[in-house]
């Protein structure tokens, strides 16, 4: 089993920047990506940005703004968010997958955090 655990969501105005970080613990040894999804209120959950590899790729609406990055170990995975707009604002979750380049796809992840609530006002 692999447990993920988010943490660095707060409240930031807009402009802002958070760094989210996911902890991962448990088997990691099937795990073959990792991504950030997020769920705003009365919305549907939506890929944000993934890693497998040396592949990622990030939704169009966080292009330029988003990045990811994870260790070596593959303990933790982090999500840079810079130049934050209200439309970020958001629950966001990490996801862990044991398909090779599972890309922004949420059914094709296995493992889901609990979620960081990210909110930016203006």
């Amino acid at each position: 089993q692999v447990q993920l655990v988010e943490s660095g969501g707060d409240s930031v105005q807009v402009g802002g920047s958070l760094n989210l970080s996911c902890a991962v613990t448990g088997d990691k040894s099937r795990l073959r990506s990792m991504g950030w999804f997020r769920q705003a209120p009365g919305k549907e959950r939506e890929g944000v940005v993934y890693i497998s590899g040396a592949r990622t790729n990030l939704a169009d609406s966080v292009k330029d703004r988003f990045s990811v990055s994870i260790n070596a170990a593959w303990t933790t995975l982090h999500l840079q968010m810079n130049s934050l707009q209200p439309e970020d604002t958001a629950m966001y979750f990490c996801a862990a997958s044991t398909t090779w380049y599972a890309d922004l796809a949420a059914q094709d992840y296995n493992y889901w955090g609990r979620g960081t609530q990210v909110t930016v006002s203006s």
